[in-house]
């Protein structure tokens, strides 16, 4: 077995390419699709366009509760006309209407075909059999117009979107009872240690509460994704591959924590190196800098670093990109700016992330201050509550100071 303290030393860019390319083998999207009808659709990525299933919104109709009139009315102000009819939202009664004459109508209720304009009710005096309207209205005003937002057949959402609760309502909006969602990637989250017990248990000396693993599985439920665990992994070798065996069995993906390092006792590295031809890389990153990858029984596994920090944002980083490939998701938007509220180092020749939180000055700039003092400590996970985003500090910048302009990148 070769020297595991001498490792390539890659990119994060490079790290990626190595995993988007040669772990997955240049795989696109998972192939199988469903169809779901709209209630089951939230967080799952569309596999195909949606398109409008008619005209949004198909029928002329009020943005005011007002007056339907004839614009031509309004030519002389005030204007007293006589009201010959009336129409609430729902109503399909479409009265007619000849000069000198209007229908009171809700919003959202349909325009009468004579009419061409609405006049809002706080300009009139509200009559109910006639009415004085008081002040002008251009033609057209407050009439929403049939296919003033979508025309049928226009693409509402692309294939890639995620389908958040903003999606699903204008999906909803257009016409759209059920979509065609990819195949949800099954992924097995593993935490490994002896050390790692369940949350309120009692702690004796050298335990501590198993995090990582609930932080990856809440997450990657959060992307739509089918979760197998968490569970932890023994560092004993046999244990380990006994439990590794069963997560992988009809898994997309496995992810791992802890063990990735070049310590006597880093049991994913050991097994996946001897067993499985396992890749180990350090990477130009902090935290984060050991990353390793294999494939175990044709299933590809991501070996993540296994203090909190550093498993959050590899995550972050390497594991949200495969996730989002398997699916097809597009790709999140790039990272934003703001100004930095507070200094801190960063290790000269690391691409340094930061967890962030972040608001605003009295200016309207956006502020990114490290949401603890110890700014990437790699074991600090409370950090990770608060935090909105992670600030990105480019790999020849050994020090940020209160003011300068960071890089954000949103989690």
């Amino acid at each position: 077995m070769s020297d595991p303290t001498q490792r390539v030393l890659l990119t994060v860019e490079e790290y990626l390419d190595e995993l988007l390319t040669t772990l997955l083998d240049g795989a696109g999207p998972l192939a199988e699709t469903e169809e779901v009808p709209l209630a089951e659709a939230l967080g799952r990525v569309l596999a195909r366009p949606v398109r409008a299933a008619g005209d949004v919104p198909a029928f002329a109709n009020s943005a005011m509760d007002g007056y339907a009139v004839h614009h031509e009315d309004l030519v002389s102000l005030p204007v007293t006309l006589r009201v010959v009819g009336a129409v609430p939202a729902g109503s399909g009664d479409d009265p007619s209407m000849r000069p000198g004459e209007c229908v009171r109508i809700m919003t959202g209720a349909p325009v009468p075909s004579d009419a061409d304009t609405v006049v809002p009710v706080e300009v009139t005096d509200g009559g109910t059999t006639a009415v004085t309207i008081t002040e002008a209205r251009s033609l057209g005003q407050h009439v929403r117009d049939a296919g003033e937002d979508v025309r049928e057949g226009a693409v509402i959402a692309e294939a890639g979107v995620s389908i958040t609760g903003r999606v699903l309502g204008s999906l909803a909006a257009a016409g759209a009872a059920t979509v065609s969602v990819r195949r949800q990637p099954v992924v097995a989250v593993a935490a490994t240690g002896d050390e790692l017990i369940a949350p309120g248990g009692s702690l004796v000396r050298g335990q501590i509460f198993e995090s990582n693993g609930t932080h990856l599985a809440a997450t990657l439920t959060e992307l739509g994704v089918q979760v197998r665990g968490p569970v932890v992994l023994p560092d004993d070798t046999s244990g380990f591959t006994l439990g590794l065996d069963e997560l992988a069995d009809g898994a997309d993906l496995v992810l791992l924590t802890g063990g990735v390092s070049v310590g006597d006792f880093d049991v994913s590295r050991i097994v996946l190196q001897e067993s499985a031809d396992g890749v180990f890389r350090h990477v130009r990153m902090q935290p984060g800098k050991p990353q390793g990858w294999a494939r175990w029984r044709g299933v590809p596994v991501i070996a993540f670093p296994g203090n909190p920090v550093s498993t959050a944002i590899s995550f972050e980083v390497f594991g949200r990109p495969v996730i989002d490939r398997l699916l097809g998701r597009a790709p999140s938007e790039g990272p934003t700016r703001a100004v930095a509220g507070a200094g801190w180092r960063s290790p000269a020749g690391r691409r340094q992330l930061v967890p962030v939180r972040l608001s605003s000055d009295d200016t309207g700039r956006l502020v990114a201050t490290p949401t603890h003092r110890r700014g990437s400590a790699s074991h600090m996970v409370t950090s990770l509550a608060g935090a909105h985003a992670l600030a990105v500090v480019a790999e020849e910048i050994d020090s940020v100071e209160p003011g300068d302009i960071v890089q954000i990148r949103s989690l």
